[in-house]
């Protein structure tokens, strides 16, 4: 991601800030420019989830007719926010899905409501457990729509499940990377002739999913699991797999960027022949075999930062040859000779006729 500034007082600003804290004026995001900028409502409004709840720093262009700004309008459930906790929960959820939405189109991945193709567009729902019901709300994908339980939002919560589940990493856009990443292998692998390639790398996606998934509960993961797969979750399945690396590969093309972007260069701790002192900058690359190098580099130092800190590893895996043949998979169709939305997102191209409200869960 850019490193962004006040357009009035040069003073820094995250992708999250609604306000400058240097000059106090009202920034928001303007998705069609990839700029943080001080609003001028004369070409561009803010969110009507900034405007009616606070919650929503994007602005939508005068032309756009919706309410509602690129990110916010893939929303169609929200909690019940009477509820106890709901609003800051629902809150943290909407942030870390402007951090996926923002990635995705910065990948030059096609990001369309289901408001504008049914058929094929992507939604999101963000649901509450509901006290009386016997089953919880599962963070999952179907047929283009992410539910998110928002108890993942939740950090206390959210550590309770990881340790419960034996796993060095959890967060809240981990999950929504990964449940991305079923949808974009139903809308660019399923039916295209990447199917092979995929199958060769990944496994057979016709296994039996539920019987793969129960085995992986009931079992485990196989014990050499770390020398096939980014992660213990990626050997329950193909699908698993490739969601899994797809969520990986996210966060390392994030990560580098903003790297990049901050200006950081590094010595290389993996090479021997790199003379003591010697630093390369972390650039931006569309050779894997650099961005690999680019990303060794930078989460060792990442990890000796946290440790310095007293904290855990900000990057807790290993990268085994068969997983860097799978990520170097998805690397290639991201970046690929096909075609590609390669500029941002316009109201002509992607907005609906009339931006729809979400509705509120009942529980």
């Amino acid at each position: 991601m850019k490193i962004f500034h006040c357009d009035v007082c040069s003073g820094p600003l995250f992708f999250e800030n609604s306000l400058c804290t240097r000059c106090n004026k009202a920034v928001g995001y303007f998705p069609d420019r990839d700029e943080m900028a001080v609003l001028n409502e004369a070409r561009h409004r803010p969110c009507r989830n900034f405007v009616a709840e606070q919650i929503c720093n994007w602005t939508i262009p005068a032309e756009d007719p919706s309410e509602y700004c690129l990110s916010c309008r893939l929303t169609r459930v929200i909690p019940d926010l009477e509820q106890p906790g709901a609003r800051a929960l629902w809150q943290s959820s909407e942030m870390a899905k402007r951090r996926l939405i923002h990635g995705l189109l910065d990948l030059g991945l096609p990001v369309v409501g289901k408001d504008v193709d049914e058929e094929q567009g992507l939604a999101f729902e963000f649901r509450a457990d509901d006290p009386a019901a016997e089953q919880p709300v599962l963070t999952g994908h179907a047929d283009g729509v992410i539910t998110l339980n928002i108890a993942e939002a939740d950090d206390a919560e959210r550590e309770r499940r990881r340790l419960q589940m034996h796993e060095p990493y959890r967060t809240l856009l981990g999950h929504l990377r990964h449940e991305s990443g079923h949808y974009y292998w139903n809308l660019l692998v399923r039916d295209s002739e990447r199917l092979s390639g995929f199958r060769r790398v990944f496994g057979d996606e016709r296994a039996d999913y539920a019987e793969a998934l129960q085995r992986h509960y009931d079992q485990g993961s196989p014990a050499d699991w770390q020398s096939r797969f980014v992660s213990s979750y990626a050997s329950s399945h193909p699908w698993e797999d490739w969601a899994e690396t797809w969520a990986h590969y996210l966060h390392m093309a994030d990560s580098l960027d903003t790297a990049a972007a901050s200006g950081i260069a590094l010595r290389r701790t993996d090479r021997r022949d790199v003379p003591p002192g010697r630093v390369t900058p972390i650039h931006s690359s569309d050779e894997f075999s650099a961005m690999i190098g680019n990303w060794i580099a930078l989460t060792c130092v990442l990890n000796n930062l946290n440790r310095s800190m007293g904290m855990q590893d900000a990057y807790p895996f290993a990268l085994s040859e068969p997983a860097l043949a799978k990520l170097r998979f998805v690397h290639e169709l991201v970046s690929g000779e096909e075609p590609r939305i390669r500029t941002r997102p316009t109201a002509a191209t992607l907005a609906p006729a009339v931006g729809k409200p979400p509705r509120q869960a009942s529980g």
